[in-house]
């Protein structure tokens, strides 16, 4: 079950680099236009649009991104301690 927790962790962990990949593209003009950006967009968006709903931008600046990236923290460290209660 280790095994399996590990897993689970590092696909955490690229999915947090890949939202964090995607955040830093729009500060480069055509970069989400890509087809990299494009695949960012694909697996990144459906994650980021219910806190974009609910997380209102400080003026220009869109915080949502932090706030999904700090759930996906906490959620991964819910799984630690939730393996660790079940096995």
């Amino acid at each position: 079950m280790d095994a399996l927790l590990s897993l689970i962790l590092l696909g955490v962990q690229i999915y947090s680099f890949m939202l964090i990949g995607y955040i830093f593209m729009s500060w480069f003009p055509g970069a989400r236009e890509s087809q990299f950006g494009q695949f960012l967009a694909k697996a990144c968006e459906p994650y980021l649009e219910p806190f974009r709903k609910f997380v209102p931008p400080l003026g220009m600046i869109d915080i949502s991104p932090i706030v999904a990236i700090i759930t996906l923290h906490l959620a991964s460290q819910g799984l630690i301690v939730l393996f660790g209660m079940l096995f």
